[in-house]
């Protein structure tokens, strides 16, 4: 048996930051990306945003709620992604 941490790490640093990743991404994406590869793109950031969501978990190394952390985390990158995906696209469309 391995004793309990006195000070553990706080997790939610972590999800906070890959949804700021996410944020950045989007909009560097909806700014430089021409408008018929914005889907693309935002479909990678969301896959690398998933990928370093693992490694900032896997870095904490807590095993407690490793799942619900990568859920949240995840979850939130694909919500800020579509957020800022759907104002590019309300933009374009008012635009015209």
């Amino acid at each position: 048996m391995s004793t309990p941490d006195l000070a553990p790490r706080r997790t939610f640093g972590g999800i906070v930051a890959v949804w700021v990743l996410a944020a950045v991404a989007g909009v560097l994406i909806g700014l430089l990306a021409p408008a018929h590869w914005r889907a693309q793109w935002i479909s990678v950031a969301l896959g690398g945003c998933l990928i370093v969501s693992f490694a900032v978990q896997l870095w904490y190394g807590r095993s407690q709620a490793f799942i619900q952390r990568m859920a949240i985390s995840s979850l939130g990158a694909a919500v800020v992604l579509g957020l800022i995906t759907a104002g590019f696209a309300l933009g374009a469309v008012v635009s015209g």
